[in-house]
């Protein structure tokens, strides 16, 4: 494969062996009013007559990642990498670029989440809308510093041929962030209330194993799952020398239940965002907001990293 760019050695080392989990602060402009009503923070904070601002609203969410970000508790002996939102990409923390400030100051592995959201359901599934820009985007990430990106796309309800075109997709977008020296994150998130969910994850992961067969020795991605309803299911992708490291979401689940599924997982890292800010509100003190933090980080890390295997 032809690269524009060499993958970072030191940041690749930390992604497959480095303790701890990924903080995943993406939320993007569709899922902001929620992340920010999350954290105590409603609509007509950026609304006049009506109007949303997105200005603002943008500003208050990237507030509230500085605020994250900058606390002492937020740091690489438990943190291994953070997603960032193309907008905090591109704003600053304390003078440096975001994803810069996370590498530099906080030896915390920068990634870009990099669609555009999903498009309407079809065959039980959600792709990827299309990614314009995408190749001037993916030069600007490596430009700030950014290791890899993630991407997401979400099966519903099992189709073989619906599942097939999520990673047909995965893969394709996948090997065109790769030629910039970049480590994409593969997500086909798997909605926890599917019905038929233990047999749509088998189906993907035949569908892993098969674009992963064909590939080049050299190309690196990383893979993000549900936490599957079989703790086991993808071990075999563990030692893929193809895979940095497989990550899962919370997927909707509280943290305690998420946490108490992922621990019997092994050698899946956390990547979650609402169950790691789910106890974060904007009237906390900075003493109260560092404890929640706290909480939420060692618990994170602890199933991350300790497993409770059978």
């Amino acid at each position: 494969m032809n690269f524009s760019h060499p993958i970072d050695q030191q940041m690749l080392e930390q992604a497959r062996n480095g303790e701890g989990f990924i903080a995943a602060l993406d939320q993007s402009g569709g899922s902001t009013p929620k992340a920010l009503r999350g954290y105590g923070i409603d609509e007509s904070a950026y609304t006049a007559d009506g109007e949303k601002d997105d200005q603002k609203m943008f500003d208050l969410v990237h507030q509230m990642r500085t605020r994250v970000i900058t606390s002492d508790e937020f740091n690489s002996q438990r943190i291994m990498g953070s997603i960032l939102f193309e907008d905090t990409m591109d704003r600053s923390i304390d003078g440096l670029g975001s994803a810069e400030y996370l590498w530099q100051r906080k030896h915390i592995v920068p990634f870009l989440k990099c669609d555009k959201g999903l498009a309407p359901q079809e065959s039980g599934v959600q792709l990827m809308k299309p990614i314009s820009g995408l190749d001037d985007t993916l030069e600007r990430a490596v430009s700030h510093g950014v290791f890899g990106t993630k991407m997401r796309s979400v099966i519903h309800q099992f189709d073989e041929a619906g599942i097939r075109a999520i990673v047909d997709q995965q893969f394709d977008i996948g090997l065109q962030i790769a030629k910039h020296g970049l480590v994409p994150i593969l997500e086909p998130e798997c909605n926890i209330n599917s019905p038929d969910r233990a047999k749509s994850e088998h189906y993907l992961l035949s569908e892993f194993k098969r674009h992963l067969a064909q590939a080049d020795d050299d190309l690196r991605i990383m893979i993000k799952i549900s936490i599957p309803v079989e703790p086991h299911l993808y071990d075999e992708l563990l030692d893929d020398p193809h895979v940095v490291r497989v990550v899962a979401l919370s997927g909707g689940y509280a943290r305690d239940e998420a946490n108490e599924k992922l621990s019997q997982c092994p050698g899946i890292i956390a990547s979650f965002s609402r169950a790691l800010l789910q106890d974060l509100n904007a009237s906390q003190s900075d003493t109260e907001f560092d404890l929640a933090l706290k909480v939420a980080v060692d618990s994170i890390y602890q199933a991350s990293i300790h497993k409770n295997l059978n």
